[in-house]
């Protein structure tokens, strides 16, 4: 493809995706291209994959028949994680010209160049286990939140998870590096920044380093307002990360906490690095330092021997945490995953149906948590959407908060009471003072 085009993107899954989106379209941008949405007829269309749900194949289809009913000669290059699992697959759509690998896709400009020379569908995929380098970077079409890329790559090998053939083994820049990146996306205009990676606590394997190291220089070095810690690993997430988490005017009083599961068994089978009663120290050790903390939880609802005993317990312990909200996924085969050979499979729609129950026990979690802001006033960042008439923003405490449009602007942290609970996940506020 000739430089001077237009490009857009399309990026499903996690925070990682959209920070290596990011770096992508700045690489392309740098060659010439102009960015443009994937409904304006754009010249090229990258669209970065995920391999976790089970959607991957039919969500990667319909992004590729969105930017050909965009333009029909659109260069569509495929790229991430469902590329590295299932290149074959992916070259077979109709209207895909590239697909490329987890490393590969940082040298996208490179790629277009040499499809000028060829009318076949271009496939560029290494080995998982020969990539060890490693690409920072932060999400920039976020002007109030950014998404720093610390980490990639997972070294558990959970039974049931992808990602590590998808991304290989853990890796990160060094920490010097890193507040470097950060300290980028600070002068972006962002006035929070999400730290966000495969398995972020297991940051600095590679250069020596500790996650604990990392939070400290980034408190002490980059000048933005919010710092949010994104999913960490209950193992990895010790009481000094937490104690220095509730000391700090930076970083954010909000954790996710990945469980799976409430049943010991259970999460031996998943080979999780963590039991039950690991999980609920930390969780306790977070209220102790922090009493108004959002606290996330990742649970699977129908991994293979997940009988109603087992799924009793995990309900029973999820309902004795003191938590503020779950995202639930229900368990779904995958291809080269040590689970496939597990016996005892749980019937689909008994799965459907666990996650329905836990779903709900997740809003009763939420409403108690908001209902613990009523008539407090809390500073929020507001985003750059509206709905409805309102703009909408986050407290420190991940509490979803909408207000009149007209009275705050993007990217303005201010001051408001909070007044209402609403039906639909967030609460309503009134207006107090302008703070930044």
């Amino acid at each position: 493809m000739t430089p001077g085009g237009t490009a857009a993107f399309h990026t499903l899954g996690c925070k990682l995706n959209f920070s290596e989106t990011s770096t992508i379209a700045r690489d392309l941008a740098d060659a010439g291209y102009a960015r443009v949405s994937i409904d304006d007829a754009p010249d090229v269309v990258v669209i970065n994959t995920c391999s976790v749900t089970d959607q991957a194949d039919a969500k990667c289809r319909n992004a590729v028949r969105r930017a050909r009913n965009s333009n029909p000669e659109a260069f569509v290059a495929v790229v991430g994680c469902y590329a590295q699992l299932k290149p074959t697959e992916i070259s077979e759509i109709d209207g895909v010209n590239l697909v490329l690998g987890a490393q590969e896709k940082f040298n996208l400009p490179a790629h277009l160049l040499a499809a000028e020379q060829t009318g076949a569908v271009v496939v560029d995929v290494g080995p998982i286990k020969e990539v060890k380098s490693f690409v920072p970077g932060f999400s920039s079409n976020d002007r109030t939140r950014a998404f720093l890329k610390v980490q990639d790559g997972c070294d558990y090998f959970c039974s049931f998870c992808t990602i590590p053939l998808a991304r290989g083994r853990s890796r990160n820049a060094s920490i010097a590096e890193t507040v470097v990146i950060a300290e980028r996306a600070a002068q972006s205009g962002a006035k929070e920044i999400v730290l966000t990676g495969v398995n972020i606590g297991d940051f600095g394997k590679t250069t020596d380093e500790t996650f604990f190291d990392l939070v400290q220089q980034l408190d002490d070095k980059v000048a933005v307002p919010r710092i949010r810690i994104s999913s960490i690993e209950p193992n990895l997430l010790d009481e000094r990360i937490i104690d220095y988490v509730g000391r700090s005017e930076r970083f954010q009083p909000h954790f996710h906490i990945p469980l799976q599961s409430g049943s010991d068994r259970i999460l031996k089978s998943m080979r999780r690095r963590y039991r039950t009663e690991l999980y609920a120290e930390r969780i306790e050790c977070i209220r102790k330092n922090m009493p108004l903390a959002s606290i996330g939880v990742d649970v699977i609802t129908g991994f293979p021997g997940e009988d109603d005993h087992a799924f009793a317990e995990t309900y029973e312990f999820l309902q004795s945490l003191p938590v503020s909200y779950l995202h639930v996924f229900t368990y779904s085969e995958r291809a080269k995953t040590t689970a496939l050979r597990l016996e005892n499979s749980v019937p689909m729609g008994v799965r459907k149906e666990r996650t329905k129950i836990l779903r709900t026990l997740s809003l009763k979690k939420q409403r108690a948590h908001y209902e613990r802001f009523l008539g407090v006033p809390r500073e929020v960042l507001f985003e750059d959407s509206t709905e409805d008439g309102l703009r909408f923003g986050y407290t420190p405490e991940y509490v979803r908060v909408g207000i009149d449009e007209s009275t705050v602007a993007a990217n303005e942290i201010a001051e408001i009471k909070l007044t209402t609970i609403q039906a639909g996940g967030f609460m309503l506020g009134l207006h107090v003072s302008s703070i930044r």
